[in-house]
């Protein structure tokens, strides 16, 4: 009778074991944040170079650089897509500094050209193992004044960017959000040289709001939350 009942004790035991492998798994805030930056990560390995940078881009000049009542809602078309590049190859040196500081993999880049074919933006993303550090590089890249760190201009031979190098870059802008730091520099097409753009408040608005209206355009999708993680229950889940 007593190994009768330690049979059964074990028996119900075993049992309850098994429902509880059964049942939904409950993730921790810090599980479930890290779950969701996996998946992010997952989008720049699969996704084909045309999803992450689509054919057009829109984005929005704000109606105080025309003294216009509402903005204007433009479309930039790609150039081009750049292979893939190591991080300390896709942005210049200072940049460089930092994002390898924040444990970056690679970067990846194309350039575009805004609606009236006068301005050329190269937008870079950069991989990062975390969102924190993603965010640490956005901030360093953003303080101080004049044409920051960045990322490096992709210039494509026989088109309207074909001029566009590191010393036609006129502003940069950095941006995060997820484990995705977006990076985008902004130039003439014509091959103008650096110039201070600061004096000329239309030029400085257009320009600006073409190459932060990419970079967040390009950032969304990539960033964008999934679904949030759930585990129906199983001895492999």
């Amino acid at each position: 009778m007593a190994a009768l009942l330690l049979g059964v004790a074990g028996l119900t035991a075993s049992a309850a074991g098994v429902v509880i492998q059964m049942l939904p798994r409950r993730f921790s805030a810090a599980q479930a944040e890290q779950l969701s930056t996996w998946e992010m990560l997952r989008r720049w390995r699969a996704w084909p170079a045309g999803q992450i940078f689509p054919r057009t881009l829109g984005y929005e000049l704000p109606g105080y650089a025309f003294s216009g009542v509402r903005g204007l809602h433009l479309t930039a078309r790609r150039v081009g897509i750049a292979q893939m590049a190591h991080c300390t190859n896709a942005v210049d040196t200072a940049a460089a500094k930092i994002l390898t500081r924040q444990g970056c993999q690679v970067v990846l880049r194309a350039t575009y050209v805004d609606a009236t074919r006068s301005l050329v933006t190269t937008v870079g993303v950069a991989v990062l193992p975390t969102s924190a550090a993603a965010a640490s590089a956005a901030t360093a890249l953003s303080a101080g004044s004049g044409v920051r760190p960045g990322v490096v201009p992709v210039p494509f031979p026989r088109t309207i960017a074909a001029r566009f190098f590191e010393p036609e870059r006129q502003l940069t802008v950095a941006t995060s959000d997820g484990p995705y730091l977006v990076l985008s520099a902004a130039g003439f097409a014509d091959g103008r040289p650096r110039v201070r753009i600061s004096t000329d408040g239309y030029t400085e608005a257009e320009m600006f709001s073409l190459a932060n209206g990419l970079a967040r355009a390009v950032e969304k999708p990539l960033s964008a939350a999934p679904p949030a993680p759930h585990c129906p229950g199983s001895p492999g889940c």
